[in-house]
């Protein structure tokens, strides 16, 4: 497990019974995760205190509780010096918030790879949502290529660069189908020497394409492997699916790039401190191939 525990603008404060208590900034929200499937005791008193819960509908999403008015936006940073992002945080009608802070530990992995090469690198961004990846590899010097099929999100993804200063970095903001658009890069010979994905479980491109997880993953890997460039660094497969497992990821990653590329490959959860604990929640696995 490697934890996100550098944050101070975000903290998980509790975890119980299928419920979060987080802090976002000075905002306290309680939230729901499947993975929270003890019920110990509640250890924060924040938990009275919480400004807005979300409540799970049984027809499928759900709707935020305000117990007081909160702005519609508002931002928390993440890292210091000049790996320093500022991110705007909104609570959204899926739960979800814009931020998933458990990444901030892969953001600095890729920072750190980045910085290591001392020569030009281009990393391509697949399902970016709001950009914390896109923005962490820009901060460090790459050029970055960021895809996503929300419009929405790739705009949010935008405000989030303007928020950080990083709009004066080489940064392609796209809305698209990410196979698509990977193929047609491999029909313009264009390469990158790092690859970012975050596909989600399930979704639908901009067309309307329908894209399952566990039936999509592999072709697309591969498809990947084909838009390195000859002296890659790095690729990153992040999954929030249960179904799929860290070494799944992995096994996928070796057979694909290390008869190739030689490199070695790894996988593991990330996940969140709490508090109030000691423990630390999953949010999902990432596995890595580096050169």
């Amino acid at each position: 497990m490697r934890p996100a525990d550098t944050w101070k603008d975000y903290e998980l404060l509790d975890a119980t019974d299928g419920n979060r208590l987080e802090r976002w900034g000075e905002t306290l929200l309680i939230r729901p995760d499947p993975q929270v499937v003890w019920k110990t005791p509640k250890q924060s008193p924040l938990w009275a205190k919480a400004d807005a819960i979300y409540h799970r509908s049984n027809q499928g999403g759900g709707e935020w509780e305000y117990r007081r008015r909160l702005p519609e936006k508002w931002k928390i940073s993440c890292g210091e010096g000049e790996d320093k992002l500022t991110l705007i945080v909104s609570p959204t009608g899926f739960k979800h918030t814009g931020v998933f802070p458990e990444q901030a530990v892969n953001w600095a992995w890729y920072q750190q790879k980045i910085r290591a090469a001392n020569r030009p690198v281009k990393v391509l961004n697949l399902f970016g949502y709001t950009g914390g990846a896109t923005l962490a590899c820009a901060a460090a010097g790459a050029t970055v290529c960021h895809v996503d099929a929300s419009k929405g999100i790739v705009a949010w993804g935008k405000d989030n660069a303007v928020a950080s200063s990083l709009t004066d970095k080489p940064i392609r903001w796209l809305v698209d189908d990410c196979a698509k658009f990977v193929a047609r890069e491999k029909r313009r010979g264009n390469t990158y020497d790092g690859i970012i994905m975050d596909p989600p479980s399930y979704g639908r491109g901009p067309g309307g394409e329908i894209w399952k997880l566990e039936d999509c993953i592999y072709d697309l890997i591969s498809q990947c492997e084909e838009v390195l460039s000859d002296t890659p660094l790095f690729f990153a497969v992040n999954s929030y699916t249960t179904g799929l497992s860290p070494a799944v990821m992995e096994y996928m990653l070796k057979t694909t790039l290390v008869p190739r590329f030689g490199g070695k490959t790894s996988c593991d959860e990330i996940g969140l401190p709490v508090s109030a604990t000691g423990g630390v929640v999953p949010c999902g696995a990432t596995a890595i191939w580096e050169e």
